[in-house]
């Protein structure tokens, strides 16, 4: 049976009639008047028992609407903090949209994180109703119940398993909407009169920094923050179709909830839900977006599954794909330098797309993207350039949770991969004389919650202190070189930054991850996390025998493999920056893990701690 997402496509309705921005001064306003203007297109779909369920925007206005009434007949009282413990779908989106009509901050908790942060995240933020996604959320929370006295009710999603279940202070979030529609039917302009509890500079949403360096900190974000970031991007970024998106990426982080929720709302495009973080490409094979943004890590997953392809392609295959991939590079290459394509670059590229191109990308999932962006972490120029010569013009945007999103992009037809791009209108970006990137703007944050030193130490004079270190050249374009806190200076008083280095090698499709090493060190090493399933299935192929992670990681061939990787890396620098020796990481690390953050990366800090004598046995074994 053939998915609604590929049945309905954009132009039908009223879904792309613009909104008028004087209509709308806060998220809540911003929803509603999108409401009243597109009635009954489509706004979001999401699978139910494997077939897509269709939602459109006056019928999502309807259920938005029984959470705000539900919420205020529970108690809820305007600047209340409304936590969300679940994994991005719609009813995540339903609660956003409804706590805020209600007046409430919403503040998202990581569906990976252990039951001490939730507790912690609950505590910190003053957390007055919390909803979860279901009973594996749920135990979290009555793990750490007794210290939340301030969480008055738990609403729960999915209570499959929890029927028998007898609490008052938890309800199902179906119970939550009758309770809603009763008080709606009881005062039916409550909800209106709720629009009025906050305005463009009250707090909307707390969104946690992902905690690399510490405790997650509270980022405060305004209504103007938010809406000054959407109608940014959506004024910079090329008038990408208004069509279908896929949401996966965690709402609670700053990427998902502002492009993926909010932005999406101001544009009119369809959100379609992942069914699980682990049918993720599965999906996007079968929605094929329009417009799709992701992490670094998503996009070097999609290298991979192309490079891994190509060795069970016959000679002729990888031929032809060597070909058709050569004139996609010609084709970059004149977008990148800003030339007008030759009419020969111009139709061998044609031809490549046609017979070669075309299937690759849409054997990711991305044959139909017009608009493809990247964030929330450095990636390599070489991946933007490999996406590019497939037809995928990739923007890489810089930013973070303190500005509300992005400062910085790639300028649509002047792309400069390695470069973030120059700074987004109503945006001033410099460089100190320190060398850190700071930011002014009216995306900036108001700061953290509950910290005011440390905001105070964030916000100078009006001016973010970023904490990346950067430059930027005569033509205004930005350079991350690395961040303040990562800067190596080895025992020979070199300073290097580890990141270049880092991002070349997770170019590879055997590496997911890894940590340079050398501060105050005579020479630089490296920790690498490899990526399980590609390297399992090179060792199935090799006759390499392993019987779990920890062996394939100490097989003799896999670390060969690998040494390989680093050589080819290393071959792209300076003598003083090369990696002398490293190790693999024997532990299969996912989010749960202390190692790594929400947002799948490395903690630095950590790692140098945890994998210490791992770290010291590198140096000793080069003095011996």
């Amino acid at each position: 049976m053939q998915s609604e997402s590929h049945q309905y496509r954009p132009g039908s309705g009223s879904r792309g009639e613009p909104l008028s921005e004087r209509a709308f001064d806060t998220v809540p306003r911003l929803f509603w008047h999108a409401v009243r203007v597109r009635g009954d297109a489509v706004m979001m779909r999401q699978k139910d028992f494997g077939v897509w369920r269709a939602y459109g925007w006056r019928e999502v206005g309807e259920i938005v609407a029984d959470v705000a009434a539900g919420l205020a007949a529970l108690g809820l009282r305007p600047g209340e903090v409304v936590s969300v413990l679940s994994n991005t779908q719609r009813e995540w989106v339903w609660t956003d949209l409804g706590a805020q009509s209600a007046g409430a901050v919403v503040s998202g908790i990581y569906p990976t994180d252990a039951p001490a942060q939730v507790e912690y995240l609950c505590a910190d933020s003053g957390t007055a109703f919390l909803f979860v996604e279901n009973e594996e959320q749920l135990d979290k929370y009555l793990e750490v119940r007794a210290r939340l006295p301030r969480v008055r009710k738990v609403v729960v999603y999915d209570m499959e398993g929890l029927a028998a279940l007898d609490d008052p202070a938890i309800l199902a979030f179906d119970a939550l909407l009758a309770q809603g529609r009763a008080l709606r039917a009881a005062q039916p302009g409550l909800v209106e009169e709720r629009l009025g509890a906050a305005g463009p500079d009250d707090v909307a949403v707390l969104v946690y920094t992902s905690g690399t360096t510490g405790r997650p900190k509270g980022a405060m974000l305004s209504h103007r923050n938010i809406l000054r970031s959407c109608l940014t991007l959506r004024d910079f970024l090329p008038a990408a179709p208004l069509g279908e998106r896929m949401c996966f990426l965690p709402l609670c982080h700053v990427a998902e909830r502002i492009f993926g929720e909010y932005h999406a709302i101001l544009l009119g495009a369809v959100m379609n839900f992942a069914e699980s973080p682990d049918t993720v490409f599965d999906n996007l094979r079968e929605i094929q977006p329009d417009v799709f943004m992701a992490v670094p890590r998503v996009w070097e997953k999609l290298y991979s599954s192309v490079v891994i392809a190509l060795r069970e392609a016959t000679p002729l295959q990888r031929r032809a794909y060597a070909l058709a991939l050569r004139a996609g590079q010609a084709r970059a290459a004149c977008i990148e330098a800003g030339r007008a394509l030759p009419a020969r670059t111009r139709a061998a590229a044609w031809l490549a797309d046609a017979l070669v191109l075309g299937n690759v990308r849409c054997m990711m999932g991305l044959d139909r993207t017009r608009m493809a962006v990247t964030g929330a972490a450095p990636i390599s120029p070489d991946l933007i350039r490999w996406f590019m010569a497939l037809g995928i013009v990739v923007h890489e945007l810089w930013g973070m949770t303190e500005i509300t999103g992005a400062a910085t992009c790639n300028p649509p037809g002047r792309m400069r991969p390695g470069s973030i791009g120059v700074a987004l209108p109503h945006t001033e970006v410099r460089v100190s004389e320190e060398g850190e990137l700071l930011v002014r703007g009216p995306q900036v944050f108001l700061g953290y919650l509950n910290l005011p030193e440390k905001t105070a130490e964030t916000i100078v004079d009006g001016w973010l202190r970023t904490g990346d270190v950067g430059r930027v050249d005569e033509q205004g374009y930005f350079y991350i070189t690395d961040r303040m806190k990562d800067l190596i200076i080895t025992a020979g008083g070199k300073n290097v930054t580890p990141s270049e280095w880092e991002n070349q090698l997770k170019f590879s499709p055997y590496v997911t991850d890894a940590v340079v090493i050398g501060d105050r060190r005579p020479f630089l090493t490296c920790l690498v996390m490899i990526d399980h399933d590609n390297v399992e299935r090179w060792a199935q192929e090799h006759g390499v025998q392993f019987s779990d992670y920890r062996s394939l990681c100490r097989s003799a061939e896999v670390v060969g493999l690998i040494a390989q990787e680093v050589a080819r890396v290393n071959g792209q620098f300076a003598r003083v920056e090369q990696i002398k020796a490293f190790r693999l990481i024997e532990t299969r690390l996912s989010a749960e893990d202390e190692e790594l953050t929400p947002t799948m990366k490395l903690k630095r800090k950590l790692v140098n701690q945890k994998y210490g004598e791992m770290i010291e046995s590198m140096y000793e074994a080069k003095v011996a």
